[in-house]
Parts: structure tokens; C-alpha cells; sequence
């Protein structure tokens, strides 16, 4: 085998390397025979770079039984989740939202590395207030308001709220002081009701009831995709916040409603 032919085989292995680490927690064992797939080409491509003795085609060979066995069976895993999934196959969905404590904007913490995100590969944020929701679900209710909030390792659920930004723990809870009057914790959804009709967007906003559980609209462009806004602070039917993208839709004359 010539040195180009050895290169390919070793951008193969990266390859496999690199989806097997995108991969959802349910594909655990996916990720294990392909490490165990990835490794033997290593090993094989390592002997046949430093082995002068031993017969290449033979070698060949044994580098080519793992590629084909681990490419089959990323086939044969991706089809199968996706047979799995709720949706039969990958969604890519987008929600903007933001977070109030006692009328002060919080911010979640930066995101830190090369994927530039807080959260999954297919549940997380950039540091844009928007959550994305990009890959295959198995259930849905892996993609629910308190389940996004796990994937960094922060809580949300109907009576308390923490989580981790730039300048620490933020951590509220209903019955907390507020403005000098006892808080809430409140979810308010602003959500096109005709979202097919790409001309005369017609919003409405809702206070959640069992929040933690919503799972965000499966629209990739924001709007028709939520605007959700999560507040601590007196008890009230509606919010005067909005988010920014919702704001200028309804500035342009996109969107309409109460």
C-alpha cells in the first residue's frame, strides 16, 4: 500500500472519529464499536507503515475488513435511529428566548472550546439566546424546556430556576423577594398561529402552565419559531418583554397580533 493510499485510510478513521464524538448519548454503543473499528485500522495502518517483511496484501486486506464493517454499521445505526425517532429523522428547529430576574436581563454563561456551544450537539445555544434543537429525537421529550436547561447543567422546573452565567449562579425560586413582594417563577410563549402563511404572521402570547415540559415549535427560522420569555417576578397574567427578532418582525409589518 503506497503512502497516499495509507492517507486516505487514516482520514477515514478521523472521519469516524469525529461523527462517532457528535453523536447523542443514545448511541453509546454506536460510539464503542466504532472506537474499537477505528482503533484496529489504526493498529494496522501503524504495522504496515513501520513492517517491511510482511505481505501487503494481506495487510490491505485487514485494513479494509474494519473500514467496511464500520461503515456498514454507521449506515445501518443512522438508519435505525432515525426509524426511532418521533419524527423520522434529523429536525433542525430554532426558539429564541430570554431570562429576567426581578426586571434585570441574565445572560447564560459563554460557551468554551471548538464547538462554540453550551448544551448538545443537538440541544444547545451559541451565545445568541436562541436554542437550537439540530439532529434526531428520539422522543420529544428530550427537547423540552427542562431538559435544554439540563444539558448544561442548570434547572428549570414549575418552582425554581438556577442557572450558571459569566458572573456566577443565579438562583430563584417561587416565594422569593422580588421588588419587595413575593416572586414567581413564569413562562410567557409568544407563538405564530398560522405559521404557513408566510405573509400575515399572526402572533399570540400565552403564560405556560406546565412550562418545563414545553417543547419548542418545530420551525427553523425565528419568527415562525417561539419567542419565550422566561421571568422571575410578581405573579401576572402577561410580560412587556419580547424578544429582539419578534420586536422587528412586528416593526416591519410582519407580524401581527396580541
Amino acid at each position: 500500500m503506497n503512502k497516499r493510499g495509507l492517507l486516505i485510510v487514516f482520514i477515514i478513521i478521523l472521519s469516524s472519529v469525529v461523527y462517532a464524538h457528535e453523536e447523542s448519548p443514545e448511541s453509546s454503543i454506536s460510539l464503542w464499536y466504532i472506537a474499537i473499528g477505528s482503533l484496529a485500522i489504526f493498529v494496522f495502518v501503524v504495522i504496515s507503515l513501520i513492517s517491511k517483511k510482511i505481505n501487503k496484501a494481506i495487510m490491505f486486506t485487514l485494513i479494509v475488513i474494519p473500514i467496511l464493517v464500520v461503515s456498514f454499521y454507521l449506515v445501518y445505526s443512522t438508519i435505525s435511529l432515525n426509524l426511532k425517532s418521533d419524527y423520522n429523522g434529523p429536525v433542525h428547529w430554532h426558539a429564541d428566548f430570554e431570562i429576567w430576574n426581578c426586571g434585570e436581563k441574565i445572560n447564560l454563561m459563554d460557551p468554551e472550546g471548538m464547538s462554540n456551544r453550551i448544551g448538545t450537539s443537538v440541544f444547545h445555544e451559541h451565545n445568541d439566546n436562541r436554542i437550537h434543537v439540530e439532529g434526531v429525537i428520539i422522543n420529544k421529550d428530550d427537547v423540552n424546556l427542562h431538559e435544554f436547561f439540563e444539558t448544561f447543567g442548570s434547572e428549570l422546573n414549575k418552582d425554581m430556576l438556577i442557572v450558571e452565567t459569566n458572573q456566577g449562579i443565579v438562583s430563584v425560586k417561587n416565594g422569593d423577594r422580588c421588588n419587595n413582594v413575593e416572586g414567581k417563577l413564569q413562562v410567557f410563549l409568544y407563538k405564530v398561529k398560522n405559521p404557513e402563511d408566510n405573509k400575515n404572521w399572526i402572533y399570540e402570547q400565552v403564560k405556560l402552565q406546565n412550562f418545563d415540559e414545553y417543547v419548542l415549535s418545530p420551525y427553523s427560522n425565528v419568527p415562525s419559531g417561539d419567542c419565550i420569555i422566561i421571568e422571575f417576578d410578581q405573579d401576572k397574567d402577561r410580560t412587556d418583554k419580547i424578544c429582539e427578532t419578534y420586536e422587528i418582525a412586528i416593526k416591519d409589518g410582519d407580524l401581527i397580533g396580541s
